[in-house]
């Protein structure tokens, strides 16, 4: 015993966190391909609800938001929205991403409670294969929003496709971060559950995913709308508004000032923080999870 070093020594039941991830890819495209298996087994449509279910809500939102409330440009209400379905359509398709992802992680070391009870496999698996899951139901619906920007006028710049990109990356880093984070609480404490699902909610309607941001500038003023802001998820649903829907203004919708050289930095400096701390809380709660599952 004395000649076994002190540094090889491990706790039992930790792995090295999110490190172990590129070492299991193997095993993350099998939980993905199980998760995706369960989820529609006995299912008529299968993946096809990847269409049906953000579509169906879409025409709830354009019709109550766009058509009643008069947020579409009209030539009755010359104030509202230009091509407010594309503006619509591109918020919803991160936002259904971002809430899935954290759901469905913030469940996941519960729901494989038996596997894990089992075998020994890095616990991190579990949450990062349901963001995995969400990415194959999230580009699909991103093949209908091209569709229709290019119906609407959308010709992309390089800045546009980059925006796409910095948008899903905050989002992603932010929804891994709280699945891991959440995920392990819920182990603990399945209150987790329902505080994500409120989480989630609000997420949807504190983010300019139905309303223009400015309407919200104008009723918080500039130091509450700071705050605003500086959601990564608002920032995400901002960086894909330019990305999809801008441009088929013809420029001339205003975005929010300073959003790439101020909050898309900080929406990403957010999200990373978020993912570590997540991981920290993860590996901190993780040794005993066999013992309370």
């Amino acid at each position: 015993m004395s000649a076994v070093a002190q540094g090889e020594l491990t706790t039992p039941g930790l792995g090295g966190g999110l490190r172990d991830i590129r070492q299991s890819g193997f095993l993350l495209k099998l939980l993905v391909r199980k998760e995706l298996k369960v989820r529609y087994r006995g299912s008529v449509l299968g993946l096809l609800w990847s269409y049906v279910k953000p579509g169906v809500q879409f025409i709830v939102f354009y019709v109550a938001l766009g058509v009643f409330l008069g947020l579409e440009r009209s030539p009755r209400n010359p104030e509202g929205l230009a091509n407010y379905a594309v503006y619509l359509f591109s918020g919803i398709v991160l936002i259904n991403f971002f809430s899935e992802a954290l759901g469905n992680a913030a469940r996941s070391i519960v729901n494989n409670g038996n596997l894990i009870k089992k075998i020994y496999l890095p616990r991190e698996l579990f949450p990062v294969a349901s963001v995995w899951v969400s990415a194959v139901h999230f580009f699909p619906q991103m093949v209908v929003l091209l569709v229709g920007c290019i119906f609407a006028g959308w010709r992309p710049d390089f800045a546009q496709i980059l925006a796409a990109i910095a948008g899903f990356a905050i989002v992603g880093m932010l929804a891994t971060g709280l699945g891991l984070l959440f995920g392990a609480a819920n182990v603990y404490f399945r209150d987790s559950e329902n505080l994500v699902d409120m989480l989630l909610m609000i997420a949807t309607w504190a983010s300019p995913v139905m309303y223009a941001w400015n309407m919200v500038q104008e009723k918080l003023g500039s130091a509450w709308f700071a705050v605003y802001q500086a959601n990564p998820v608002t920032i995400g649903v901002e960086l894909f508004h330019y990305a999809f829907w801008f441009s088929t203004t013809d420029g001339s919708a205003p975005m929010p000032p300073d959003l790439f050289v101020l909050w898309t930095p900080v929406g990403l400096g957010i999200a990373l923080l978020i993912l570590v701390l997540g991981q920290m809380t993860f590996r901190r709660l993780e040794g005993r999870f066999a013992q309370e599952l």
